[in-house]
Parts: C-alpha cells; sequence; structure tokens
C-alpha cells in the first residue's frame, strides 16, 4: 500500500511529518477506509460535535486528524475506532461493529514488498494463505493466466516458483520447502465435505511458458484429476461468443463455514475482498463467465487440442 510524505498536525497537535495513506494498490482498500471514516464522521455529527470540539476532548491542539480519519486520508487503526466510539458515546453493540469492519479493512491489502526480499517463499505463502485449505468448504477459482495451484504437477509447479523468486527478487532460495508445502496442500483435493470448481480461459492450455515435457504432463495431469468427485473442471473456449462477458482478473471465491472472501492476487500483493457487494460482484462475474464455459467432454476435447498443437510443434521442430 503506497504513502505520502506529508507535513502535517500529528495527534498531539505538533507539527511534523507523518505518512498519509495515498491512493492504495487496491482501490478496494481505499473504498474499505472511506466507507469506516464516514461511519466515524457520522458518529461525530451525530453526537453534536464539531471537528475542532472533538479534537480538544481527544486533547490534540490540531483537528487535522480527525478530518484526515473521517476522510480516508490516513491508515484508521482499532484505537481511532475506540476513541471516536468513546468520545461520542456509541454503544457496545455499534462498537464491536466498527471494530469488527475496522479489522476486516486492515486486511484487505497485503504488500509483498512490504516484507522485503528476505521474506522466503515458502514463508510468504503461509502468510497469504496459511491453513484456509483445510477449512474451506467451496473454492470457485478463474484462471487466466496459469493452471491454478492445486491442479499443478510438480514440474509446472517448480517452474512457478522459481518465476515468483526471479519476479519478486526474492533472496532465500527455498524452492524445495515452498514446492513441498503446495504439493501437500492438494490432498485437500480429496477432502470429505469439500468442493473445488475450477474456470479456465482456454489460453490457460495453450500458453507455452515452460517446456514442452512440462506442458505435456500437466495437460495429462489436468485430464486424470478432472476424475476426482470434489473437482470440476470448466474452460471458456477462444472461439466462444464473448459479447457482453470480457475476460477479468484472475480471482478465487472461497467460502468457509463461517464467511467467504474473494482473492486476487496481483504482482505486488494480495487484495481480499469481504464486503456484500463486493463479493456479489464478483459472483455475478462468476456467473456470466461460466455461462460461457464447456466442461467434461467439452473440456477434454479442448485439452486433447492442446496436447495435438504441442505434439505438433514438436514433431516441426524435429523435422526441420
Amino acid at each position: 500500500m503506497s504513502r505520502t510524505l506529508l507535513v502535517t498536525a500529528s495527534e498531539d497537535g505538533s507539527r511534523g511529518h507523518a505518512y498519509v495513506m495515498a491512493s492504495s494498490s487496491s482501490s478496494s482498500a481505499q473504498a474499505a477506509r472511506e466507507r469506516l471514516g464516514a461511519r466515524l464522521r457520522e458518529l461525530r455529527t451525530g453526537a453534536g460535535l464539531s471537528g475542532v470540539e472533538f479534537a480538544r476532548r481527544a486533547g490534540w491542539s490540531a483537528s487535522a486528524v480527525v478530518s484526515q480519519v473521517e476522510k480516508g486520508r490516513r491508515s484508521i487503526t482499532a484505537d481511532h475506532v475506540r476513541l471516536w466510539c468513546s468520545l461520542t458515546g456509541a454503544s457496545p453493540e455499534l462498537t464491536a461493529e466498527l471494530l469488527a469492519e475496522q479489522a476486516n479493512m486492515a486486511g484487505i491489502w497485503l504488500s509483498l514488498r512490504e516484507h522485503g526480499r528476505g521474506l522466503a517463499l515458502n514463508a510468504r505463502q503461509k502468510l497469504t494463505i496459511g491453513d484456509s485449505m483445510s477449512r474451506v468448504t467451496l473454492v470457485r477459482t478463474y484462471q487466466t493466466k496459469v493452471i491454478p495451484g492445486l491442479l499443478q504437477t510438480p514440474g509446472y509447479m517448480e517452474q512457478v516458483l522459481r518465476g515468483v523468486r526471479r519476479d519478486r527478487r526474492i533472496e532465500p532460495d527455498d524452492i524445495a520447502e515452498a514446492l513441498a508445502e503446495r504439493l501437500g496442500r492438494q490432498r485437500n483435493l480429496r477432502r470429505h465435505g469439500a468442493r473445488f470448481v475450477f474456470l479456465l480461459e482456454e489460453t490457460v492450455l495453450r500458453f507455452r511458458q515452460f517446456g514442452p515435457d512440462v506442458h505435456r504432463e500437466q495437460l495429462l495431469h489436468l485430464l486424470e484429476v478432472m476424475r476426482l468427485p470434489t473437482v470440476f473442471v470448466a474452460v471458456i473456449p477462444m472461439d466462444t461468443d464473448r459479447r457482453g462477458v470480457r475476460p477479468r482478473e484472475s480471482f478465487d471465491i472461497s467460502t468457509f463455514p463461517d464467511h467467504e472472501h474473494v482473492q486476487v492476487e496481483l504482482l505486488s500483493g494480495l487484495l481480499t475482498l469481504t464486503h456484500p457487494e463486493e463479493l456479489a460482484m464478483y459472483r455475478q462475474a462468476w456467473d456470466a463467465l461460466m455461462s460461457r464455459a464447456v466442461h467434461g467432454d467439452g473440456v477434454r476435447a479442448l485439452i486433447g487440442r492442446a496436447l495435438e498443437a504441442l505434439d505438433g510443434e514438436a514433431e516441426g521442430g524435429r523435422s526441420s
């Protein structure tokens, strides 16, 4: 999450340098701050307090912080929420609700850059995934770039991890440990009570990101894993009618016994969404995309064509 250095009033009223949130790498994260800030402003105005009076009661000599928090121009901490609730006489129920919203807001954007190059691959994936795969009941994955991790072969996965390490310039080399961790996570595909639905653009089957042997093995593995009763694979053909349903960014919708969230992994970090309106947008996008997909024999036919194209290229290379 980007920050801008501003000269402003600190919370004790003195002037100095303070880091204020600029436009987040995620517009959703910024929108969440603004929503929470607006609710805090409603508390203050509902209690009949001006910004100046609120600052005075908070022990601040200037009211700039009040405006920055309420406009979402700076990070909003749990202490800020407690202070606004205390000074405005908010009920314990409303206080708990706002604290929950703040906790959710704080977890929306995880910047991998801020953890530095010294954080190894395995530590990063534990940070972003943790034990969530052992608790999830339904995973819906839409992918436009690579075979989803839960469906990858060891050879394909190793190449993906090497690419991540290179692109993010990660210094420790723990690819073997990260590979073992990811492969172990695939055991969840056989877990009773869980279901995994994968929606791929056909280009994912065609991209030549790695060597032909790695790619061929991956396509054959995809045919095998499709047989699992917990796994459903659908593919949107490249030549399908896409009018009104354009490709989206890759995303995961994960359903747990007590909540649901959407995750979007970007080059610089991980975006996690839980707001009902945002969840509804991604469910709607999922339904629209799925309406253009084939499954079962249709998917097997597309994989077969991808294999034929791969073998044809290999044969052409040998004859030349």
